[in-house]
């Protein structure tokens, strides 16, 4: 470790890696440049955002047997969204990269390289298997990002205007980035983690990200609407856009304050079944409802996705379609997938039984991501049982998810009052009532001439009014609507 004095304001600056040439100071936030023999100052790095990562600099955790300490961090904003890179040394000597995106964790070194071409960016397609440092892998992420901030010492030196492209391949755990950012693109190969796995140190929690930020918490917060004035759920460093549920004005949340994204855009308001804000304990875990999306196929199937969030465990997705109810968690490990219909996921095999495109509808709260009407995704669903694979694919993205069917009990249970009459159900409702009415309405026509014959018909007439009774009932209870 060398530690050096910062030229700009004299505090420690402390080099941990010897792959380090940059480091940025924490008192001035100076970016310090470190070469054989001289220290110099590059100008000043913008600082992160305050964000709802747990990981900070200091933080440490083990990865295949081997320890290590979290020495610095870059943040880079894409289009619709952001995500951080912490740069980290292993007990070893050496250092690599945890990727940190929403929740979602990858632990990668830098391949040394094997002679083999890599792939050029532009001719990426999502959803297509490329061998990357000898690993075949789907390009899962396709970016071009902004770096914009930095903290601790890094191995290359970034800054203001610091701009790459990023390609992300995906092998079931097995994870390769590729960084289009200098003349000779660089790999990075590892796999995907979650936190737990990494047996965790020093990470922060609430308080200490409230001292450090001053008035940023992980709990879900409200900002004001530039536009309306309304109140507008937010979680600081996840959400980076939210959806006024006043005016339904779309607004950039990147920055420290919320930017109108587009003023003329407003969005019809529809009934929901729960509402921004609901709380529910799921699992032993106290989650708050911050977004909602309603969304619809070419065959006019409509259905909604409701995005919950907890400080602990992160986001989680209830999903309400006319087949019941859903709980929905993006995945980690891949399934194995060759593009037939079957998808592979541990021991279970899922057949195909869908592929549409869906385009959301409408949009209120709070998402990791930018998401507007009009976006559409092209779905790939698979089935085993009572659970659901889904592949979504964008032009930039691919994402894998398993759902698992949840009794409507259980989601009076979670919500209580807070639960109101199923609003994808309604229309599927009223057709059976107007049914029941039907063949009511039937059995008392054809019924009408037994009654002046009373005395010899009376039998016949119960079993009629039983025949018509009971279908009825059956079908009113069938597909578990709820009244």
């Amino acid at each position: 470790m060398q530690t050096v004095a910062c030229p700009s304001c004299g505090g420690q600056v402390e080099f941990k890696s010897r792959a380090a040439v940059m480091a940025v100071c924490g008192y001035c936030k100076s970016t310090i440049l470190k070469d054989a023999d001289s220290i110099k100052d590059i100008g000043k790095m913008s600082e992160v955002l305050a964000d709802y990562s747990p990981i900070q600099i200091g933080t440490s955790g083990e990865f295949d047997g081997r320890r290590f300490d979290v020495v610095g961090r870059i943040q880079l904003r894409y289009s619709a969204g952001m995500w951080n890179e912490w740069y980290v040394l292993f007990n070893d000597g050496t250092n690599g990269w945890l990727s940190d995106a929403s929740g979602q964790y990858a632990i990668t070194t830098e391949h040394a390289g094997d002679g083999t071409a890599i792939p050029v960016f532009e001719e990426l397609l999502i959803g297509h298997r490329y061998s990357v440092a000898g690993v075949v892998g789907i390009a899962s992420d396709l970016r071009s990002a902004d770096c914009i901030g930095g903290q601790g010492e890094l191995p290359f030196v970034v800054g203001r205007g610091y701009q790459t492209k990023v390609a992300d391949f995906r092998n079931q755990a097995g994870f390769v980035t590729a960084d289009y950012g200098e003349a000779v693109p660089k790999v990075y190969v590892g796999r995907t983690v979650t936190l737990a796995q990494l047996v965790p140190q020093l990470l922060r929690d609430d308080d200490t990200v409230r001292d450090a930020s001053g008035k940023i918490t992980t709990a879900v917060q409200r900002l004001a609407c530039p536009s309306c004035g309304g109140s507008v759920p937010l979680v600081p460093g996840l959400t980076t856009q939210c959806i006024c549920p006043s005016c339904h004005q779309p607004l950039d949340t990147n920055t420290t304050v919320a930017r109108a994204l587009d003023v003329t855009r407003r969005m019809e308001r529809v009934t929901m079944t729960l509402e921004l804000g609901a709380c529910a304990t799921i699992a032993g875990t106290a989650y708050e409802l911050i977004g909602l999306i309603r969304q619809r196929d070419n065959d006019g199937g409509v259905w909604t996705e409701y995005l919950l969030y907890s400080p602990r465990a992160g986001l989680l997705w209830l999903i309400e379609t006319d087949q019941g109810w859903y709980q929905a968690k993006v995945q980690d490990l891949w399934p194995q997938w060759d593009g037939g219909p079957v998808a592979t996921l541990g021991d279970k095999q899922f057949r195909q039984i869908a592929d549409y495109p869906a385009t959301v509808d409408y949009a209120i709260g709070a998402f990791n991501w930018k998401v507007c009407a009009g976006d559409t995704v092209q779905v790939t669903e698979f089935e085993v049982g009572r659970a659901r694979l889904a592949a979504e694919r964008s032009a930039d993205e691919l994402v894998w998810s398993l759902a698992t069917l949840v009794p409507p009990d259980q989601i009076k249970a979670w919500f209580g009052k807070s639960l109101k009459p199923s609003a994808i159900l309604t229309h599927e409702t009223s057709l059976k009532t107007l049914a029941i009415y039907f063949l009511i309405g039937l059995g008392l026509i054809n019924a009408f001439p037994l009654l002046f014959a009373a005395d010899d018909t009376w039998l016949p007439c119960i079993l009629a009014g039983a025949a018509i009774y009971f279908p009825a009932k059956w079908i009113e209870s069938d597909g578990g609507v709820d009244e």
